[in-house]
């Protein structure tokens, strides 16, 4: 199934003509420790702090690999699905929309870039793993994404998730990078296990005007508030 991670992340590229005006000024690659260090390393605290009551739950499934499970109903309710993003210090506030895989194989991404994706075969942001959140950097047409903001965010810089029943979780940024597509670390940025993470991922670096692509991905990787 790994090779249908690899198209999955890569999908992540925008089809567009021509790269809009965010592309011409380059952050910095990297902030804080790399993508898979921070994914890796232990999180300081098991759970993000909620404002509202959050059950606790199993790990959602998803792919890859499919996993079975014991149909035997369990007591724990699932935890909430999120439907919004925040990222203060960026002035970004976007909805979340659960999205799959494409018959292409790729990661489905709302249509409107002001709308982020929330990966929903994998954990539910606030359960263990890995939660992934992206979308589109731009629009030809449309301008830029909610996300095209994400490559200014700094460690320590909050994000919000918003869930179905209101509650929130709150998540503090322990790593940005640029990373060309083609070395993602597929197997961190998708974990299902371990501490919950958030990661939140946009296309960033130059644009390849024959591929209609931007080179790399911006992933950040959070850690929940205690």
């Amino acid at each position: 199934m790994r090779s249908s991670v690899v198209v999955l992340v890569l999908g992540l590229a925008l089809a567009i003509g021509t790269p809009v005006t965010w592309a011409l000024t380059r952050p910095d690659a990297t902030a804080g420790t790399t993508v898979e260090q921070a994914i890796d390393a232990p999180s300081p605290s098991a759970a993000p702090s909620p404002t509202g009551t959050v059950p606790p739950a199993a790990p959602a499934p998803g792919l890859p690999p499919v996993t079975t499970r014991d149909a035997a109903p369990t007591v724990a309710s699932p935890v909430p699905a999120p439907v919004r993003l925040s990222l203060p210090a960026q002035g970004v506030t976007a909805p979340l929309d659960a999205v799959g895989v494409s018959p292409d194989g790729q990661m489905e991404l709302p249509e409107d870039v002001d709308r982020v994706g929330w990966y929903r075969f994998g954990p539910v942001p606030g359960d263990e793993g890995s939660a992934v959140l992206a979308g589109h950097v731009d629009d030809r047409e449309q301008g830029l994404g909610a996300l095209a903001p994400l490559r200014t965010t700094e460690v320590g810089d909050v994000v919000v998730v918003t869930g179905a029943t209101g509650a929130e979780t709150r998540w503090q940024v322990v790593s940005r990078e640029l990373i060309t597509k083609q070395v993602l670390p597929l197997d961190s940025i998708f974990d299902r296990e371990g501490p919950p993470r958030l990661v939140l991922i946009t296309c960033g670096g130059p644009f390849i005007p024959e591929l209609r692509s931007y080179r790399d991905n911006v992933v950040v990787v959070a850690e929940p508030l205690p």
